[in-house]
């Protein structure tokens, strides 16, 4: 006996509980009933998708027309019948027609959550009957379809008990009935987790130093840089004097490289002009300090034209 799939049951129920607005009434005709929502055919049904394989008739178009149904024969019923319902959204009312069209557009899509539908039989407007057939064989149906929407689905998607809410539940999130759950946002608090000194001190402060410092870091000399200059003294502002002064640096190395540094004399004149005379004096040692002396008058006798003896020292004039 013909039996209804788990997965369609699925299908059915995902339907009922968004498009049935008025549950346990079917005397309101702008929701879906359960009653208009239909997977096995009537027992007098033969043949077709509705049908599982006690109920298939020779050269059934349900079963020789793909490998699919051929290799997914079995007692289950494989369609899905949708009745006629009126909802309103806020992207404006959807209906039956609307529905209709927005499954076959992700079918012609080959959307991947689509491509266990072999065809949908439909009208747009209650007057032509319409069928998309993912394998191009046929193109008409009765006119029972000018009020509800067929579904047929490949029979191995059936046997092998495929989900096949996922198109189902997309197009009743993008018509809004179901609303997509929120992302997850990253529980963080603005309150810093270890103690930094400074109480006013946020999150958003230590992202935005870090920034800085990742903008410093990657933006060459002389240009900004930074959301926010650092402060005078800091460490990041040392650093940047020095970068800064570098080229200048490197520009006296070079000149003073060029440069003889051996000029004893002015060394020497250097150092005595810093010294008082009696540290000079104190600096000679006792066996040269005679010659000194000697040195010394012979160098006053010549700028004065007198003549000293050896070892005398002439008075002040």
């Amino acid at each position: 006996m013909t039996q209804a799939p788990p997965n369609l049951l699925t299908v059915r129920s995902l339907l009922l509980q968004y498009l049935d607005l008025h549950p346990g009434t079917s005397s309101v005709s702008s929701d879906l009933d359960p009653t208009e929502v239909g997977i096995v055919g009537d027992p007098s049904h033969r043949g077709g998708y509705h049908c599982g394989s006690d109920r298939v008739v020779a050269n059934d178009y349900s079963v020789v027309e793909s490998p699919r149904d051929r290799a997914g024969l079995t007692i289950y019923a494989s369609a899905l019948d949708v009745g006629w319902f009126e909802v309103a959204t806020a992207g404006g009312p959807q209906t039956l027609r609307t529905f209709s069209s927005w499954c076959v557009t992700q079918c012609r899509a080959d959307t991947p959550d689509s491509r266990d539908i072999r065809e949908i039989i439909y009208s747009l407007d209650g007057v032509t009957v319409h069928r998309w057939d993912r394998l191009g064989l046929r193109s008409t149906g009765d006119s029972t379809h000018l009020y509800h929407t067929h579904f047929s689905f490949f029979r191995d998607a059936t046997k092998a008990n495929r989900d096949l809410r996922p198109l189902f539940v997309r197009y009743l999130t993008d018509i809004g009935l179901i609303r997509p759950p929120p992302e997850a946002d990253m529980q963080q608090s603005d309150k810093l987790l270890y103690d930094t000194g400074y109480d006013a001190r946020t999150v958003g402060h230590v992202l935005a130093d870090l920034e800085n410092l990742r903008n410093w870091l990657v933006t060459p000399v002389g240009g900004s840089g930074l959301v926010g200059p650092p402060e005078d003294g800091s460490p990041a502002m040392l650093l940047l004097a020095m970068a800064q002064a570098y080229p200048r640096l490197t520009a006296q190395v070079s000149q003073l490289a060029g440069k003889d540094f051996t000029d004893e004399p002015a060394i020497i004149a250097g150092v005595l002009a810093g010294l008082s005379p009696a540290a000079i004096a104190a600096a000679i040692p006792p066996t040269i300090a005679q010659q000194v002396v000697d040195e010394l008058a012979a160098r006053l006798a010549a700028g004065s034209g007198r003549t000293v003896a050896p070892g005398i020292v002439p008075p002040p004039r």
